[in-house]
């Protein structure tokens, strides 16, 4: 028995979405990065590679990772390189992409040799939050002026442009790509490659495939372009829990569980979007499920079970892969999950844990 909290990652359920997303490469014509921002668990990049053609990152060492650890394409971006970056930056990818125009004045000239590109803001996107909005008000992410991007048409030979957000709505994707052509047509047209980000659920459930694929191999036709896609959510979901044990039972009006782990420490997108967990409701008992830390609102939420809880007993999070293993933190000096992986035959291991000198380390 491994002992919780701990991340598990179930192959038999990770590979229906690499299984769809070999299927619309296929089919589309468009390429697939693997996003590191949201997923960098390597011990199963040797599982995802065979499906995906390489990586996008966000930092100089999600670029390093994924060039040592996945391999295939690497497309280098940042909001902001620095000098003492961009070199090793440069040494990593086979794509660098500058988030302005500035940037791109700056270190140009350290990318020659490599794809160079820009990220293009659009000023829409299908973020229901703020916080996560790349064309909310004065947003620094991008270029959106089409004047200014054609002064830097003949020191890029492409464009990133991120604007999806969980977006499981095709036609509102379809709809916006049809903006974009609009509105960048003739700017996109004299370019090699567009990337289209990520946030697009695709390997959600009935989510139409075959139009989606359609659709990208019509962009991809229409500009001339080879189209990249950057799946984060779309490549994990539902293939991981977040294992907890049970370690008190309160009732103060309200019966309250508190497990071994926490929101803010080890699901801390829960707490910055104000959202619950995906818990079990099987049944008719009813408990809040609390983490560890002395943070009042550390709180999983409401779940179900079929029969009362017990100190011991185990509990699966669902959907625990994105934006938890990249973002988990030390908070309380509460003991991070280790990370587990379920193989086809069914067999379980450990293949990270982290303990004491860990936390140490990383403090001083």
């Amino acid at each position: 028995m491994i002992q919780t909290p701990y991340y598990l990652i179930d192959k038999a359920r990770l590979l229906p979405n690499m299984e769809k997303i070999a299927w619309l490469r296929e089919n589309s014509g468009a390429k697939a990065l693997l996003a590191l921002k949201c997923f960098s668990t390597w011990p199963v990049f040797d599982f995802m590679r065979d499906y995906m053609d390489g990586t996008t990152s966000s930092s100089l060492y999600e670029l390093r990772l994924g060039a040592e650890k996945f391999g295939k394409e690497t497309h280098a971006y940042s909001v902001g390189w620095a000098d003492n970056e961009i070199d090793e930056a440069v040494s990593y990818a086979d794509k660098i992409i500058f988030n302005s125009l500035g940037q791109l004045d700056r270190f140009g000239e350290k990318a020659k040799g490599i794809a160079t590109g820009l990220r293009l803001n659009p000023r829409f996107s299908t973020s229901g939050f703020d916080l996560a909005d790349p064309a909310r008000p004065f947003s620094r992410l991008g270029e959106w002026d089409l004047e200014r991007l054609e002064t830097a048409q003949d020191r890029i030979n492409g464009v990133m442009i991120h604007y999806n957000c969980e977006n499981n709505d095709f036609d509102l994707f379809s709809e916006q790509l049809s903006r974009i052509e609009q509105e960048f047509g003739t700017f996109l047209k004299r370019l090699d490659w567009v990337s289209l980000g990520g946030g697009i659920h695709f390997t959600g459930e009935n989510y139409p495939l075959d139009k989606l694929a359609d659709r990208l191999k019509s962009f991809s036709d229409a500009m001339g372009v080879q189209v990249y896609l950057e799946p984060g959510e779309a490549s994990i979901t539902k293939s991981t829990t977040l294992e907890v044990s049970v370690l008190d039972i309160i009732d103060n009006g309200k019966k309250v569980a508190i497990v071994d782990s926490s929101i803010e420490a080890h699901m801390l997108d829960l707490l910055i979007y104000r959202e619950t967990a995906k818990l079990p409701q099987n049944g008719t008992h009813a408990y809040e499920i609390a983490g560890k830390t002395c943070l009042a609102g550390d709180i999983f939420g409401d779940a179900k079970f079929d029969k009362p809880l017990e100190i011991g007993d185990k509990i699966s999070i669902e959907d625990a892969a994105g934006y938890t293993m990249v973002k988990k933190n030390w908070f309380n000096g509460v003991k991070m999950p280790g990370i587990a992986v379920r193989e086809l035959d069914g067999t379980v291991k450990l293949v990270r844990d982290f303990g004491y000198e860990d936390f140490v380390a990383a403090l001083g």
